[in-house]
């Protein structure tokens, strides 16, 4: 037994055993320390703090295992990257997709649509939070979305006299929607391909949960606006009021926000909505997800041409270039190194405490699954950004849960990583909205204040009538912790899966 434990060690650890074991797992947490300084106190891109970060962890685990051939230790964090390969292709076709559909005028039909409803005081919050969800499901982008909704509804709300904190948080809350239950979102591909759970399945695991959230937002939001005045706002005039330097403030941060916004007020045929359509329809149906979102960029093409808002050199050129391009550029090259950063932490058991302070306090599985949402809603406080936390506590909540939990089928085993996919994309996602110091509420206060300079917008402002954000962490917990999950249909855990000895 002593044998084929000195074997699963990483070199050097089976020579000796650590005389000062609290020092070496404090040693362990150095790399983590070092990449949270980085993200959140010297505000540094993850493009940047990612290797950073990776040569910090490279360094401890070097000398902590005594490991003198670079190559050896640096093929932990090559192992990692590898098991995501697909996730890199399939980036590349959903940015490609999310310019497509901002250019041809998809989120401009989208907009267009919802608008036609009629917005008064009373419901500019709801409406907002409707349009934010739905085109962000159709882009994959919460913050496209939120740069092309802000200037239309915060000035909207102006005008009919809303509550403009209530309209901001419900924008904010909607256009990470996608990002949640989207299928071209970077966090929702990330979070799948780390579980190796297919996206549509992850879809329809959590639909009724995260639809069940959004209904019940919606009231919310109703009711906090109920005293409100219920006289009907002018879309155009709101259009109109937008001032030259707010325009100015989103051409240098969201080019594609200008572009969606001048088809609002130019119009496009309704039509344009069909390949979103198409995408749901033909994920629904079983189709992979390359070829999914192959038919969206070329519907978009096609209906794009029709309403002239596309030819074949825009769609080539500028659209599937700039996706492509958008993609490799920056996600893509994040994610390699944040999931090396993982690969490395891993292979030397950085988290180990974690794991086994979670393995003890949990009594059943639903207590151990939701404590695992709670270490990724950590994960996400102390690195300051969702990606980030989806790469690098995947491989930890997926090993606990491997290792301290019996299933009677894969079939059950697979339902378990569905839930941990929702689990680190969520408390990524909507868990950022609740933390001031994380880059969505600092990139949304930015903006909100740019294209509307009548106020001065801070990322508390995100976070206080954020009801859907609430909603849908707080339910995710609760839900898991109490076994109540079983009650949402498609969203409970298998009741054959027990959790083992603690010997």
């Amino acid at each position: 037994m002593e044998e084929k434990k000195r074997e699963n060690c990483p070199a050097g650890e089976a020579e000796k055993s650590p005389k000062h074991p609290h020092l070496i797992a404090a040693v362990k947490f150095i790399p983590l320390l070092v990449f949270a300084t980085l993200v959140i106190f010297f505000k540094l891109d993850l493009l940047i703090a990612g290797p950073l970060a990776t040569f910090a962890a490279l360094a401890v685990y070097m000398i902590l295992y005594r490991e003198k051939d670079f190559e050896k230790a640096f093929e932990h964090g090559l192992a990692a990257t590898r098991k995501i390969a697909l996730i890199f292709f399939i980036l590349m076709f959903a940015y490609g997709v999310a310019e497509c559909f901002m250019a041809t005028g998809v989120g401009a039909s989208l907009i267009l649509i919802a608008l036609r409803l009629g917005i008064t005081a009373r419901t500019v919050a709801v409406i907002s939070l409707l349009v934010t969800c739905v085109l962000s499901i159709a882009t994959g982008s919460s913050w496209g979305t939120f740069a092309a909704c802000a200037p239309i509804f915060l000035w909207l709300n102006h005008l009919v006299g809303g509550d403009v904190l209530l309209t901001l948080c419900a924008i904010a809350g909607g256009s990470c929607f996608g990002d949640n239950i989207g299928m071209i979102s970077d966090v929702t591909v990330l979070s799948c391909g780390m579980q190796d759970v297919k996206i549509i399945d992850r879809i329809k695991h959590q639909m009724a949960w995260c639809f069940g959230c959004l209904a019940v937002a919606l009231v919310v939001f109703y009711f906090a606006a109920a005293d409100l005045p219920n006289v009907q706002g002018d879309v155009g005039a709101a259009l109109d009021s937008i001032p030259a330097e707010a325009y100015e403030a989103l051409t240098e941060r969201r080019p594609s926000a200008v572009l969606l916004l001048d088809q609002v007020k130019t119009g496009v045929p309704y039509y344009m909505v069909v390949p979103m359509l198409l995408v749901i329809v033909l994920s629904f149906l079983g189709l992979h997800t390359l070829i999914c979102l192959g038919v969206g960029m070329f519907s978009s093409l096609v209906l794009g041409y029709i309403a002239g808002t596309a030819n074949l050199h825009i769609w080539l050129n500028d659209l599937l270039y700039g996706g492509f391009s958008g993609a490799g550029e920056w996600v893509i090259v994040m994610m390699m190194w944040v999931s090396a950063f993982g690969g490395i932490m891993n292979a030397m058991n950085a988290f180990e405490p974690l794991s086994r302070l979670v393995v003890h306090i949990s009594r059943t599985v639903h207590g151990l699954m939701g404590w695992c949402g709670v270490l990724c809603l950590m994960g996400n406080m102390a690195l300051a950004d969702e990606a980030a936390q989806v790469a690098t506590l995947s491989p930890i909540v997926r090993d606990i849960v491997e290792k301290n939990v019996e299933t009677e089928s894969e079939e059950d085993a697979y339902r378990l990583r569905l839930r941990l996919a929702a689990f680190t994309s969520s408390m990524g996602i909507y868990g950022s909205q609740l933390i001031p110091w994380h880059c969505f509420p600092v990139f949304f206060a930015g903006i909100a204040t740019a294209v509307y300079p009548i106020r001065y917008f801070s990322p508390m402002d995100i976070i206080g009538k954020n009801y859907l954000s609430f909603l849908i962490v707080g339910s995710a917990l609760l839900l898991t912790f109490t076994g109540w999950d079983r009650f949402v249909p498609g969203f409970g855990l298998p009741r054959t899966a027990r959790l083992r000895s603690k010997k």
